[in-house]
């Protein structure tokens, strides 16, 4: 009997690892589980997890007890909406501006109403477009006295004001070779020059002045008929919105 209690004691049991493995089994399964019904969740339940586990990591209050969120919000992630504030000091210089193109289409009304002037608005500002006709003879660039009456006016109008101002001459495709002009681009250059120095005759600040020259390149009409060729022979006054101090220099990496 000693020896039979002493071999059963001796016995070991090499079947305990199926418990282990079934322990191992039953976790995996409860993680497929898991995985399963969070893929499944739907987008409702999926924000208030999300709500929740942000309020959890960030030690942000949840909502109080009994207090419903609403599954169909947008989910809120914390970044504030910026709303557009109004520029008002653009606003009144662009008023300013208008101000100044009824100035000068009063002064200049007799030929707005013969269509020898257009006063318009753009994107950059207001534009005044003259006919080159009513200021320059023929292929030069001396002001008529006429015009010059006229610009000196308009001159006086722009020289209580700061915003920067390009003067462009333009011409139709007719070649031109002078003395004096080679071709178009010296003669609508030295025309708008013509209006520029008219201008700081006048007291309009040089600093805000700019002389361009175009020559052909940015007709406004067909510059195969008469008519076109005319409405194309101009100088164009652009004031723009932008005032000096409000231009930024470009930061360049080093």
């Amino acid at each position: 009997m000693g020896r039979r209690r002493k071999g059963e004691e001796e016995h070991e049991n090499h079947e305990r690892w199926i418990v282990s493995y079934a322990d191992f089994i039953t976790l995996l399964f409860a993680f497929f589980v898991v995985m399963y019904a969070l893929s499944t969740m739907n987008e409702g339940k999926y924000r208030i997890l999300s709500i929740s586990i942000s309020s959890a990591f960030r030690n942000v209050p949840g909502s109080a007890s009994g207090a419903q969120i609403n599954p169909n919000a947008p989910l809120s992630v914390g970044i504030p909406v910026k709303k557009p504030q109004i520029d008002h000091k653009r606003q009144q210089n662009r008023e300013t501006l208008r101000n100044k193109a009824k100035e000068i289409a009063t002064a200049l009304a007799p030929l707005v109403e013969q269509g020898q002037v257009r006063v318009t608005e753009g994107a950059r500002g207001i534009t005044v477009e003259i006919n080159a006709s009513v200021l320059f003879d023929s292929g030069e660039a001396r002001l008529q006295i006429p015009a010059v009456r006229a610009l000196t006016a308009v001159g006086q109008i722009l020289s209580t004001t700061d915003f920067p101002i390009t003067v462009e001459g333009h011409t139709d495709n007719v070649r031109i070779n002078s003395p004096l002009f080679p071709s178009n681009w010296e003669l609508s250059g030295a025309r708008a020059a013509s209006v520029v120095r008219l201008f700081i005759d006048t007291g309009v600040d040089p600093r805000s002045l700019t002389a361009t020259g175009y020559a052909e390149q940015r007709p406004i009409a067909d510059n195969a008929s008469a008519e076109g060729r005319q409405r194309n022979r101009r100088v164009a006054i652009n004031m723009e919105s932008k005032t000096p101090d409000q231009v930024k220099e470009l930061a360049l990496p080093e």
